[in-house]
C-alpha cells in the first residue's frame, strides 16, 4: 500500500523509463513534442553546468515544451499560472536506466480554483503522457 506522500508524488510527476539511450531519449522527446503540435522552447542541460561548477552526476536534461494555444488560454485565465509555464519534461539517468518524467498539468487547476483549468489541463495533460509514452517505446 502506498503512503499519502507517495499517492500525493504520482498525482504531481509520471515517469516511464526506456529502453533508449539518454541522448536517443532526449531528442525522442524533443521530435516527439514536435510531432505532437508542442514548440520546444529550450533543452536545459543540468548535469552540464552542475560538472561546470564541481558537482558531476548522472545525465539530467530538462526539454521545455509548450503549446501557444493552451499557453494563452491558461494565461488569459490566470496569469499566476505563468509559474507552472511551460511543461518541463526532465530525461534522466539513475542507476544505469533512463527515465523521462513530467509534472501532471492537472496539477495545475486546483493551484487556480477560479481560473477554470481543468479542461485545458486535461487536454495537454492527454498529449503530454502521449508524449511520453510514445517515446518510452
Amino acid at each position: 500500500m502506498k503512503t499519502e506522500e507517495e499517492t500525493a508524488v504520482d498525482n504531481l510527476i509520471y515517469t516511464v523509463e526506456t529502453r533508449k539511450g539518454f541522448e536517443e531519449a532526449v531528442r525522442a522527446v524533443e521530435e516527439t513534442s514536435a510531432a505532437k503540435g508542442f514548440r520546444v522552447l529550450h533543452t536545459h542541460d543540468v548535469s552540464g553546468t552542475l560538472a561546470e561548477k564541481g558537482f558531476p552526476r548522472d545525465p539530467v536534461k530538462i526539454v521545455e515544451i509548450c503549446n501557444a494555444k493552451a499557453a494563452s488560454e491558461v494565461l488569459n485565465r490566470d496569469i499566476r499560472a505563468s509559474v507552472m509555464l511551460p511543461c518541463p519534461i526532465s530525461v534522466y539517468m539513475q542507476g544505469g536506466k533512463t527515465y523521462i518524467s513530467t509534472m501532471m498539468p492537472s496539477a495545475m487547476a486546483p493551484m487556480f480554483p477560479n481560473a477554470g483549468l481543468e479542461k485545458v489541463a486535461a487536454e495537454v495533460e492527454r498529449t503530454v503522457l502521449d508524449i511520453l509514452n510514445t517515446v518510452r517505446g
